[in-house]
């Protein structure tokens, strides 16, 4: 049997482009209900040496050889049975999205694809952190990485529980229950020692999303975030007025105190906000721990109300100084990241956010 620190340096394979994270940053691989295995047959392992994450309790387990997600379900998921039935529920570009339905009556939701498991990794990783937290609704993830070599299924997946989502409810419990997420203990013990970042890259949209680990959240985010947008987007125009940008942004933090991590939902919009039960709740993240005014950065098509402001700031107290050009700071990422994804008007806004905060 594999040492708890041999998987944990194992885990580092997880952590791609992204600047060196320490081994103990991996937390997801040095814990039993949060274990790292490497996935497929012994002849396989040596082709192939990926990473999957098993969020579950219990000791390791791989998919069987026969690369089936059904199979997966039925030997590793406690108590689930045999799978009855696979409902298609859409897609996107990149993945393909399943209901199982099980013979105990519960119910999980797979995400599989063609890609190589890091993206699975990221969000599988994320949701954890987020679920860890108990405020608002997250989908328990069991398995987020590889599958075998030619499985018919892809050469990845994500299986999590399968929940009912419903439209958005009250919006003064959301923003309650987010500022109490914000508030909540990092799980992660980079963060409860004061660092921005997450454990793994992952994504925001398909954009690659470098979280290596930082200590000072204003370089964080001129680097990591608006300096790597700016890269991606290879505009000279855009660079030269993005560096002014980053040349001021120290002096919106001046008199705010010192900004303490916070975990990051980072991709939330009206599609990705539902409720469960009419408990409000939240899928699709970006994570990684940073400023929780961040989390505001996509509201120009979240839809928050008055009374969402109200109740979030009721718990987490709004930091007056500063504010408008930290909310402007936190748009110009996702307008960025959608003109890198999407082209088109984005970069006009983009522009037009960047000029005001020089101005």
């Amino acid at each position: 049997a594999r040492s708890w620190r041999t998987m944990q340096l194992a885990a580092r394979t997880l952590i791609t482009s992204a600047p060196p994270v320490s081994s103990s940053s991996v937390k997801l691989a040095a814990r039993p209900d949060a274990s790292v295995s490497r996935v497929g047959s012994s002849s396989r392992r040596k082709k192939r040496s990926v990473l999957a994450l098993r969020c579950d309790a219990g000791g390791l387990a791989s998919p069987p050889d026969s690369g089936s997600v059904r199979e997966w379900i039925e030997t590793n998921v406690d108590g689930a049975g045999a799978v009855t039935n696979v409902q298609q529920r859409g897609g996107s570009g990149w993945a393909q999205c399943s209901a199982y339905d099980t013979v105990s009556g519960r119910k999980f939701f797979v995400k599989t694809s063609a890609r190589d498991p890091s993206m699975f990794a990221g969000e599988g990783a994320g949701l954890k952190a987020l679920h860890a937290t108990r405020t608002l609704v997250v989908p328990r993830v069991y398995y987020a990485g590889a599958l075998p070599e030619g499985s018919r299924d892809g050469n990845s997946c994500i299986v999590m529980d399968h929940l009912n989502f419903g439209p958005r409810g009250d919006q003064a419990e959301f923003g309650r229950q987010l500022a109490l997420m914000h508030v909540a203990e990092p799980e992660v013990v980079e963060a409860r020692g004061g660092m921005f970042g997450f454990s793994v890259n992952n994504t925001i949209g398909e954009s690659p999303q470098p979280n290596g680990w930082m200590d000072d959240w204003v370089e964080f985010f001129r680097v990591r975030r608006i300096g790597h947008q700016l890269k991606l987007a290879r505009d000279p125009a855009m660079s030269a007025l993005g560096a002014e940008v980053m040349a001021r942004m120290p002096r919106w933090f001046e008199g705010i105190g010192s900004v303490r991590p916070a975990i990051l939902h980072g991709d939330l919009w009206s599609g990705n906000i539902g409720t469960v039960d009419g408990a409000p709740a939240v899928f699709d993240p970006a994570v990684y721990y940073g400023h929780s005014e961040a989390d505001f950065g996509m509201s120009w098509c979240a839809g928050f109300s008055d009374a969402f402001y109200d109740a979030y700031f009721e718990v987490l107290p709004k930091q007056e100084r500063g504010f408008e050009e930290r909310r402007q700071l936190y748009l110009l990422y996702h307008y960025l990241n959608h003109y890198n994804l999407f082209g088109g008007g984005y970069r006009g806004q983009c522009v037009d956010i960047m000029k005001r905060l020089v101005r």
